[in-house]
């Protein structure tokens, strides 16, 4: 096999979950190859150099294997490996997400009797 579809070999090594996902990923260029924007119909081969740009962060990682198939967890991370400037960088992006106080959305509407106990506990009256 000399060469596997982008979005196939995405969905495979399961950066997306969908090949649907990876396509539109591509579409919307948060897929670099080799430097240059990636589209679903585009060739990988092993010893390309890929930028995937998705919800569990930015990753750069150089193609090791070729799939057309999904599978296991285990398996796909044999397909590639990603870089160790690219693995330092989404950690330490993940460590200040959880440094960050999280704070709930406001509700609309009255504050139901839960709430109105928290907010009498609150201001003292409780």
């Amino acid at each position: 096999m000399t060469g596997v579809r982008m979005d196939k070999w995405l969905w495979a090594a399961r950066f997306f979950k969908t090949r649907a996902r990876a396509a539109r990923a591509c579409e919307l260029g948060r897929i670099e190859s080799n430097g240059k924007q990636a589209k679903a119909a585009r060739e990988v081969r092993a010893g390309d150099m890929l930028q995937v740009k998705n919800d569990g962060g930015d990753f750069q990682v150089e193609v090791l294997a070729l799939s057309e198939m999904r599978g296991p967890a285990a398996v796909a991370r044999t397909l590639y490996r990603e870089t160790e400037a690219s693995r330092e960088l989404r950690l330490k992006l993940a460590e200040e997400r959880k440094a960050m106080p999280h704070f709930e959305g406001f509700r609309e509407g009255k504050p139901s009797k839960r709430d109105r106990r928290k907010i009498d506990w609150l201001r003292g009256r409780g």
